[in-house]
């Protein structure tokens, strides 16, 4: 059996803190990093306040997350340092707000983006499945053979079936070298239906990562050996809320495999 590789996604919102990140992914096992690019549009504060617990303790609420003007980032100088100062195998990314990024352009705006992303040679760029076909193929010819192509699909809709799940991603399967589908679970039965579709694209030949983000999320990352997975996206992030978004810390992902004894 066969271990897929394991993507990190690199965290913060600035091109420092993501260079910073980098080396400790790679200290828990990361394979290969993601720069979601879009991310460096946003910014993150502290609530001011605070919510009560059934128990009477207070609890910090989430995060509140700003988003910046597009011509706010210098993106092309910070492609290129992104490019210049992580050593591994590097992912870039930027996610588009209809599949729950946070670019704040147009997206003639977030194509130009893409093209200085694979114009630095990344060993991978994630192509959004529903790129307009023109435009996406002129982005894989510039891809060519160097950098190979994610072909991703972020759904913000209910979880279909797992038929549909196992559909969506047969019909990308000619859009990329891997096909990357990620579905936003409500509960253990979407994540169920996720799961079932992974255990249909086992037999196939398609090259795949399937996971949610909600509870059971990551269900098909932990088992993703067995399920024939080529990657896993993980993070360098820690605790216990993990599980419930559907996310999972790279090292703790090498370890459950180690205890499946998935090797």
């Amino acid at each position: 059996m066969q271990k897929p590789l394991v993507c990190v996604t690199l965290r913060g919102r600035t091109v420092e803190e993501m260079c910073n990140d980098a080396p400790k992914a790679v200290e828990l096992g990361a394979d290969i990093v993601e720069a979601r690019l879009d991310l460096l549009w946003t910014t993150e504060e502290k609530p001011a306040s605070t919510e009560k617990t059934e128990n009477g303790e207070k609890k910090t609420m989430e995060m509140i997350v700003n988003q910046l003007e597009l011509d706010a980032i210098d993106i092309e100088d910070s492609i290129n340092t992104i490019s210049s100062s992580i050593g591994v195998p590097l992912m870039m990314t930027c996610r588009p707000q209809r599949q729950g990024g946070h670019f704040p352009g147009s997206e003639e705006d977030r194509l130009s983006v893409l093209e200085a992303a694979i114009a630095s040679k990344p060993s991978w760029i994630d192509l959004e499945v529903d790129i307009e076909s023109s435009k996406r193929k002129d982005l894989v010819e510039l891809a060519g053979k160097g950098t190979r192509v994610i072909a991703s699909l972020h759904s913000l809709d209910a979880v279909p079936s797992s038929s549909e799940i196992t559909q969506d991603v047969m019909d990308a399967q000619s859009l990329g070298d891997s096909v990357k589908a990620c579905y936003s679970t409500k509960d253990r039965k979407d994540a169920l239906r996720i799961f079932e579709s992974a255990l249909q694209l086992k037999s196939s030949d398609v090259s795949y990562s399937l996971m949610g983000l909600g509870p059971g999320g990551d269900w098909s990352r932990i088992h993703a050996p067995a399920l024939g997975q080529e990657l896993v996206f993980a993070t360098t992030e820690s605790g216990w809320h993990l599980a419930q978004k559907g996310k999972i810390n790279a090292s703790d992902l090498r370890t459950a495999w180690e205890v499946l004894e998935y090797s």
